[in-house]
């Protein structure tokens, strides 16, 4: 796996490493946007980012399903603040994998596991729920690109 692309453009406003994960961690929702046959259809999702990769859960009959089955690449965007000096985000491109059966049936994967429970810590208490109905996605972003409006200068 090769490294995402480095921001090139307002690099003073971008974030760390360290600052991206941290910022992924804290927040809750993405919005994803994909490539359908009628143009963009984007959605929020909840998440899991492993340092690496960002991990979706989908309906698998849904049109963002069906969209990336046609074309994988995604853009995903999670952003936070209220006021113009206060906005931060990272948006992650790449295409995405299916990753385990479609739909989950709770077929053993070792990687799905610790995904499954990472992610049902963070959004149900710890309870793992898998309802044959939603598959999983990982994106490897081929480029991350973030902002922090924190860091302009205030004047």
């Amino acid at each position: 796996m090769t490294a995402p692309k480095q921001q090139r453009r307002a690099r003073k406003i971008a974030m760390t490493d360290e600052e991206v994960t941290a910022f992924l961690d804290a927040e809750r929702t993405c919005r994803v946007a994909t490539n359908g046959t009628n143009g963009p259809h984007a959605t929020p999702l909840w998440y899991l980012w492993d340092g690496t990769a960002l991990w979706l859960t989908s309906l698998s009959r849904s049109q963002r399903w069906t969209d990336l089955m046609a074309d994988p690449r995604i853009a995903a965007v999670v952003d936070a603040g209220h006021d113009y000096t206060e906005l931060r985000g990272v948006e992650l491109r790449g295409s995405v994998e299916v990753v385990g059966e479609v739909p989950r049936t709770g077929e053993p994967h070792a990687e799905l596991e610790r995904v499954e429970q990472a992610f049902a810590d963070r959004y149900t208490g710890g309870h793992v729920a898998i309802d044959g109905r939603h598959a999983w996605l990982r994106l490897r972003p081929e480029k991350i690109t973030s902002w922090d409006f924190r860091k302009l200068p205030q004047g």
